[in-house]
């Protein structure tokens, strides 16, 4: 019998159609940030449901959280509440403008910042909050503005899950809070290969990222290409950075992005079949997010005491059956610089310790065709079964 091909954890979502849009901008001239990034910026706001926010797109997600703590002047002295359950770009923005992060524990159920445990660590130094939205269950926005507006806080939601999601009756994104920043990575729900957006409803805060994203230079490259008159003169008014998004990666944003809701259906409904093939069987099944959209980014199984193997063994089985896992997250308690700079101690974060040790996440991405799917399911049964 012919040996299946390995099933990977993730896959882009990848049509002929963004092939093309991609060589249509290569052709057109425009490789770099141009009129496609603008033609994105301004769809996604329109998707989010309001046109009149602000998109900035950027390189990364991690560029976009930068571009949000730098232009709401956060700095020496200042404390930012994150939580430990995240990867180590959502803190380590927050040291590149001097700030310190100040660790949070989250929500036994759905992994997201406990506000209880974040109340509980507000100072007079604490003048932001960066909740995130884990593996696409978003966070109700009335409560990150209730928390944020008792305290007096700047709020940065790290959405790199998030898209397109919602938080109650509209999408993350399209929020009160003073910036939203979203992943557009390989492995995440829409793709331009490498990528982020940054959206806010503070035009200064918007112009600030424009301006820093692309080496603190007042004039937009692309006014300044595209005019008509001589316009080679322009400013430096900052030490910004190099954070811009290609016209390229713009080019496949678009198209994604006319995707967006058909890809998260797929996803759900793979999530459907999962609680339907998992339900009694020795494992925790992830929150589904009851009364919100889930981007069902991830399918996060908790493999607990009551399982017959510990998390690490069944990761090392399911790879034998030829099917591809990951661990979202290792707190950042456990890595060695936030550890050792900020003296953390697994103590500290009961919840997040003890979901480390039992969370792994499963294949969902939304080009998963029914047999892939059926792979996960047998294989997750089989290692399952008693001895």
């Amino acid at each position: 019998m012919e040996q299946q091909a390995f099933l990977p954890f993730a896959l882009p979502d990848i049509t002929e159609r963004e092939i093309e849009a991609v060589v249509e901008s290569m052709r057109s001239g425009w490789v770099t940030t141009g009129p496609k990034t603008a033609e994105f910026e301004k769809t996604m706001a329109t998707f989010l449901g309001d046109s009149e926010l602000h998109c900035v797109a950027v390189n990364s997600a991690t560029a976009g959280l930068h571009l949000a703590v730098e232009a709401l002047g956060l700095g020496p002295g200042d404390e930012v509440l994150v939580p430990t359950w995240t990867f180590t770009s959502t803190a380590e923005v927050v040291r590149y403008v001097g700030a310190t992060p100040v660790f949070v524990d989250v929500e036994e159920s759905t992994l997201n910042i406990d506000f209880d445990d974040a109340e509980s660590k507000v100072n007079a130094n604490t003048k932001a909050i960066m909740p995130v939205h884990f593996a696409g269950h978003s966070i109700s926005a009335d409560r990150i503005e209730k928390f944020a507006s008792r305290h007096g806080l700047k709020v940065v939601e790290d959405a790199a899950h998030a898209f397109p999601a919602t938080n109650g009756s509209s999408m993350v994104g399209n929020s009160s809070s003073d910036a939203v920043v979203f992943s557009f990575y390989a492995t995440k729900t829409i793709t331009t290969g490498e990528g982020g957006l940054l959206v806010t409803r503070n035009a200064d805060l918007a112009q600030r990222a424009r301006t820093m994203r692309l080496h603190g230079i007042s004039r937009d490259v692309f006014a300044r290409y595209t005019s008509k008159v001589p316009a080679w003169r322009y400013d430096v008014v900052a030490p910004g950075f190099k954070y811009n998004m290609t016209d390229i990666a713009a080019a496949m944003g678009v198209v994604q992005l006319s995707r967006a809701e058909e890809m998260r259906q797929n996803r759900e409904a793979i999530a459907e079949r999962y609680f339907e093939a998992f339900a009694g069987l020795p494992i925790g099944l992830p929150e589904s997010g009851q009364g919100l959209r889930h981007s069902w980014h991830l399918f996060v199984l908790r493999v607990g005491d009551a399982a017959p193997i510990d998390r690490d063994k069944f990761i090392e089985d399911l790879a034998g059956l030829g099917v591809g896992t990951s661990v979202h997250f290792i707190p950042l308690h456990r890595h060695p610089y936030w550890r050792e700079t900020y003296n953390l101690s697994a103590f500290d974060f009961p919840i997040a310790e003890r979901a480390f040790e039992q969370t792994v996440s499963l294949p969902i991405f939304s080009s998963m065709t029914e047999q892939q799917v059926d792979r996960v399911i047998n294989a997750v049964k089989k290692v399952l079964a008693p001895a």
